[in-house]
């Protein structure tokens, strides 16, 4: 857990400051990962977190053709899925993507405004209405860069906190520290 929490703050800063999330880090993370996956929990662990890698690999890359997500925050997922089980996983990635919505819209209007962000939905809505894309004149939203790494960070801290394992070290932590 606290490499996944390493990576992240690493990959939370350099995504807000610099908008890219170094390669370095994902390759290291991914490696690192497979390793703990293995010397934590033999074969079963390493096979556990080669499957983590490529079914990140299969839901997210989509998103990456489709200019939905970056290569960057589909390399970090990549690389934190090497450190989980399924299951984690998926609800790191739900919450993730839940918390992206919001922080993209809210992203969108500090930088669009409110008027060019109901003019933009305004659109979109009438393209799913027509069921036609109608090339808009205003790609305001489609050229914005929205850094996702926070987002995903959020939604792995939301993923612990449903945790039951996470939640007993935790619990463990707070009792021998005597909080």
């Amino acid at each position: 857990m606290s490499v996944i929490l390493l990576v992240f703050l690493i990959s939370f800063y350099t995504d807000l400051r610099f908008r890219r999330i170094p390669n370095i880090l994902c390759i290291a993370a991914l490696f690192v990962g497979l390793v703990l996956q293995f010397v934590y929990n033999g074969i079963s662990g390493l096979v556990d977190g080669l499957l983590c890698v490529g079914l990140a690999f299969l839901i997210l890359f989509p998103f990456f053709a489709l200019r939905v997500l970056g290569a960057g925050d589909v390399k970090l997922m990549i690389a934190v899925a090497s450190m989980m089980n399924t299951e984690f996983f998926l609800l790191t990635l739900g919450y993730g993507m839940v918390v992206g919505f919001f922080t993209s819209v809210l992203f969108a209007l500090y930088k669009l405004g409110f008027k060019k962000l109901i003019a933009i939905i305004r659109h979109y809505l009438r393209c799913l209405y027509l069921r036609q894309f109608i090339l808009s004149n205003d790609n305001g939203l489609m050229k914005l860069k929205v850094p996702y790494a926070p987002a995903l960070a959020l939604g792995w801290v939301i993923a612990c906190s449903q945790n039951e394992e996470v939640l007993f070290l935790v619990s463990a932590f707070r009792y021998q520290v005597g909080i």
